[in-house]
């Protein structure tokens, strides 16, 4: 059983940055696909970026393209969300994911953390 922890959210000025943590513990995350979602009050539940891990190919959600970034550390088995030029529409609680996926979609992922809030404001 894979377990996932988030860390890094927290309170940031808009055009800040922000690099969100995934660690697992129960797997390897190399082996999974990885997830970020987001699910801001009120809406649902978005695919904000999303890696294969069989051909590392990355889809990422139109409202965050050239802004985050994902990365994988596997001697800390850890995987990193970067999230340059901040705006308040990304205000959200996000979750990391891993599982096997191909469409970016929340029921694909089997493997989820707690979440951790991020909020854009001045």
């Amino acid at each position: 059983q894979v377990q996932l922890v988030e860390s890094g959210g927290g309170l940031v000025q808009p055009g800040g940055s922000l690099r969100l943590s995934c660690a697992a513990s129960g797997g390897t995350l190399a082996y999974y696909d990885i997830g970020w979602f987001r699910q801001a009050p009120g809406k649902d539940r978005e695919g904000v970026l999303c890696e294969r891990s069989r051909d590392g190919r990355t889809y990422y959600a139109d409202s965050v393209k050239g802004r985050f970034s994902i990365s994988r550390d596997r001697a800390k088995n850890t995987v990193y969300l970067q999230m340059n030029s901040l705006k308040p529409e990304d205000t959200a609680e996000y979750y990391c994911a891993a599982g096997r996926s191909d469409y970016c979609d929340a029921y694909e992922y089997d493997y989820w953390g707690q979440g951790t809030q991020v909020t854009v404001s001045s």
